[in-house]
């Protein structure tokens, strides 16, 4: 899991509004201002908001909602962008396919939360906070030392039992400095402040414990919720697709959508024959035609022309002309010459008939050219008739050959074979017991979810852990049974009694416990065999930080730390507060290496080196570089230095 982009929008530390990205590795947000931004703080009011808008806290100005947006990569590889109205209702989307707009998971702050820890992979918000979270609250010399007794003195034990004969030779040497007892002993006069601090303490026990059944509660109804909503919403990716193919269905093409005949499918199964037909129909017209036109000559000699013609009307007129001429003239037996005019005109007479047959021919042939143009236009338009359809359909559905068109209509069947059978899936989910009882369900868990939000809201927005009340409450009544035994300190006047008794100069309390315990979780195993696989890298990073002052760390089976010097292992709690620091901050750094070789969680550092030597710097950003290698590590720091050892750089 690791963040992708933040976007703000008047959120306190930021930049009015801004969006920047966040890559893999170790990146250093640079503020805008000398505060720091609340970027775990932010983080967290997002991941694991209840609901009571407490995260209206991080708007910049109270007049105004400010936004915030978180765009993260989960566990499951999935793309979540989780977008909240500080103050107000949130939504959580999911980026189902690249390209797509994302799909909205939840905009209730509940299933949100549940979604994010069990389909993302976020951990618990004590996780979250104590192991991948580091604020400067977090470190131990900003928490509160108890008060002790001088003559009250615990003896540290080894891990593995008994006690450290270093530590008993420096019990028991006056010129050592004595290690103080963990147990608080209130002074004889702070005895009934320190009762009623008890009845205070017992009735906030109360509250906390009514606070932690009801949140018990609150969680189980939560987790039904989740578990109806995940079993109603399983029949939406079936939805989805009868809705996918109910939209295939309707748009798949049609005879009667594209405005084809009805009977177009029969049409195409004939359209080879037709063009057959027709390219048959075709050529024996052109050899009719051809057959025709040998058979008449292409073109007639005019008349006129014809040498032959004119030679017999000119031999008929001389034989007409001598016999009438001779016979008058001469004697009248020449007019029998005037008789061979008539084989002269009918030579002519007979090419003359020949000429008008030669004409009827052509004109024949002219008709008959018609005749068959007449009849190819009628071959052609009978072959459109029934071709026109089949090319509309080619040209419609963008096909260039006619055999796939049937497959084209025929996929309308298909899509509405599918459509059935995605309905009888969905019908038979629907109708399933469990769907049904989960159906009647929601509404009544919703309700009871209203009404322990209710009373919740009721008993107030803020009640202290179960856990910590009853740690308090321990030692203030072991302090004050201490104080009635006759283990009072003795007053000591003065200006360092009086700081002694303000501050606290007791051992301040050893924040290993709860680590080791988180992480012990999330590696699944004891916190036996967790201080053995941390023991030697949380040393190396100790000894590094302190320039090489404590040569060990061990943890007891309840993991409580102890360090060990030149000589002698003391209680983390009795090592000075810087030195405290730096192992709170080695311990830190190690479980989340170790943690990361088997899952994942951005580490977000809000500059929690306030106090520490300048020249340690260097040294925790190569450790924190380190650690980008293995996760993504975010420091938001003002520091030049860090900044120029990270991977990159931001401005917020």
């Amino acid at each position: 899991m690791h963040f992708l982009e933040v976007a703000v929008q008047n959120v306190r530390g930021f930049s009015a509004q801004n969006r920047f990205q966040l890559k893999p590795g170790f990146t250093v947000l640079k503020p805008p201002a000398a505060e720091i931004s609340p970027l775990a703080g932010l983080a967290m009011a997002l991941l694991y908001a209840d609901g009571r808008g407490e995260d209206g806290n991080f708007s910049a100005q109270q007049d105004k909602r400010g936004k915030a947006a978180f765009t993260l990569v989960g566990q499951d590889n999935l793309t979540y962008r989780l977008l909240r109205e500080l103050g107000s209702s949130g939504t959580l989307h999911k980026q189902t396919m690249p390209g797509q707009p994302p799909e909205l998971v939840s905009s209730d702050t509940a299933e949100i939360g549940q979604f994010l820890r069990s389909q993302v992979g976020l951990p618990s918000r004590t996780v979250w906070e104590q192991v991948y979270s580091l604020m400067p609250s977090h470190l131990p010399s900003r928490r509160p030392r108890a008060r002790t007794s001088k003559t009250d003195v615990k003896k540290p034990s080894l891990p593995g039992g008994g006690t450290n004969p270093h530590m008993q030779a420096l019990a028991s040497n006056p010129s050592m400095p004595a290690l103080a007892s963990t147990q608080s002993v209130a002074p004889a006069e702070d005895i009934p402040a320190a009762e009623a601090k008890v009845k205070a303490l017992e009735q906030e026990l109360v509250k906390s414990r009514e606070m932690e059944d009801l949140q018990f509660k609150l969680d189980g109804l939560n987790s039904q919720a989740f578990e109806v909503e995940r079993k109603l919403k399983s029949t939406e990716g079936l939805k989805v697709a009868v809705r996918d193919a109910e939209g295939a269905w309707n748009s798949a093409p049609t005879p009667e959508t594209l405005g084809l005949p009805a009977d177009i499918l029969a049409r195409v199964e004939r359209y080879p024959k037709v063009i057959a037909k027709r390219d048959d129909a075709l050529k024996r017209l052109e050899t009719e035609r051809e057959q025709d036109a040998a058979s008449v000559p292409a073109s007639v000699e005019p008349l006129k022309r014809n040498i032959l013609f004119w030679v017999g009307i000119g031999a008929g007129t001389l034989f007409l002309l001598l016999g009438l001429i001779l016979g008058v003239a001469m004697d009248s037996s020449w007019r029998y010459l005037t008789l061979l005019d008539i084989p002269a005109f009918g030579w002519a007479a007979m090419l003359a008939l020949r000429y008008v047959d030669d004409l009827a021919s052509t004109s024949s042939v002219r008709n008959k050219e018609g005749m068959f143009a007449a009849r190819e236009k009628k071959l052609l338009e009978e072959f459109e008739a029934e071709a026109a359809p089949v090319r509309k359909a080619m040209k419609v559905l963008e096909l260039e050959n006619h055999e796939d068109i049937p497959a084209v209509f025929d996929r309308k069947g298909l899509l509405e074979q599918r459509l059935t059978e995605l309905r009888d899936q969905l019908a038979t989910m629907e109708a399933d017991p469990e769907f049904v009882a989960a159906g009647q369900q929601r509404d009544t868990i919703k309700q009871q979810i209203e009404e322990l939000n209710a009373e919740i809201g009721k008993k107030g927005s803020f009640v202290r852990d179960l856990r910590e009340v009853e740690r308090e409450l321990s030692r203030t009544k072991e302090s004050i049974a201490l104080a009635k035994s006759g283990h009072v300190p003795a007053a000591a006047p003065g200006p360092a009694a009086a700081a002694e008794s303000a501050g606290g100069s007791g051992p301040a309390e050893d924040p290993s416990p709860l680590v080791m315990k988180m992480a012990a979780d999330l590696l699944n195993m004891d916190v036996t065999v967790l201080a053995g696989l941390l023991r030697d890298r949380c040393t190396q990073y100790l000894s590094a930080l302190t320039d090489r002052r404590y040569l060990g760390v061990e943890w007891d089976q309840d993991g409580r730390a102890s360090v060990f010097v030149p000589g002698q292992q003391l209680l983390v709690g009795e090592i000075p507060p810087r030195d405290m620091d730096m192992y709170y901050l080695a311990l830190r750094m190690v479980v989340v290496e170790k943690v990361s070789a088997r899952v994942k969680y951005p580490f977000l550092l809000e500059h929690p080196f306030v106090g520490m030597d300048e020249v340690k710097l260097p040294l925790i950003g190569r450790m924190l570089k380190h650690l980008g290698t293995l996760t993504q590590v975010v420091l938001v720091t003002p520091h030049p230095g860090l900044a120029q050892m990270a991977d990159g750089t931001v401005n917020v």
